[in-house]
């Protein structure tokens, strides 16, 4: 598996397929492997805190793209894996067919009522945005760029149910599915 830390190019491919994930916080949910296993690439929008979670993530092309978060910070993280943590970057780009893709946490954005407006003003060159943070599923497609949230990947807050979303872009046209695992007695 390798790991961009800072994004990748992959805008001459016919079409490629990412698995967008967030906010697993050490805890991501195993039933998510074979079905992150179908798609090219993952992006991790934040919120990690354990890297060995990484090595679990095993994408057709075995890219992972993935930015720090608010809560991968030294004392979170196990020790020993601060030089990882150290080359995580706010931000991170993947250029796909037809457009680029942004990500970042999202927790610097504020305040969260207009966060999509200020991600928007600040990608505009962007076809879309992928934020984390709320732990919060969200497709905003009314404007371009999209602004897209994953929601929680891990057990910790999922509101909306564990899952991912699957973007798919080709040159002429993007398109997002919402992956839910479905829901046991305590998850909320």
């Amino acid at each position: 598996m390798a790991v961009h830390k800072t994004g990748m190019d992959l805008g001459d491919h016919d079409r490629v397929t990412v698995g967008l994930i967030s906010d697993t916080h050490g805890t991501l949910e195993r039933a998510l492997l074979p079905l992150l296993a179908d798609v090219d690439v993952i992006v991790h929008a934040g919120d990690l805190l354990d890297p060995g979670e990484l090595r679990q993530l095993t994408p057709t092309s075995g890219h992972v793209v993935v930015v720090r978060g608010n809560n991968d910070t030294p004392g979170q993280w196990p020790e020993g894996t601060e030089a990882l943590l150290e080359t995580l970057p706010e931000q991170a780009h993947l250029q796909l067919p037809g457009g680029l893709l942004v990500i970042e946490h999202g927790h610097r954005v504020n305040p969260a009522r207009s966060r999509h407006e200020r991600l928007r003003r600040r990608h505009p060159d962007a076809r879309a945005i992928v934020y984390g943070h709320t732990h919060r599923r969200v497709i905003d497609t009314d404007e371009t760029p999209w602004v897209l949230n994953p929601g929680a990947a891990g057990r910790q807050r999922a509101f909306g149910g564990i899952g991912f979303l699957r973007l798919t872009a080709t040159v002429d046209e993007w398109w997002v599915e919402v992956v839910t695992l479905p829901k046991r007695g305590r998850d909320t």
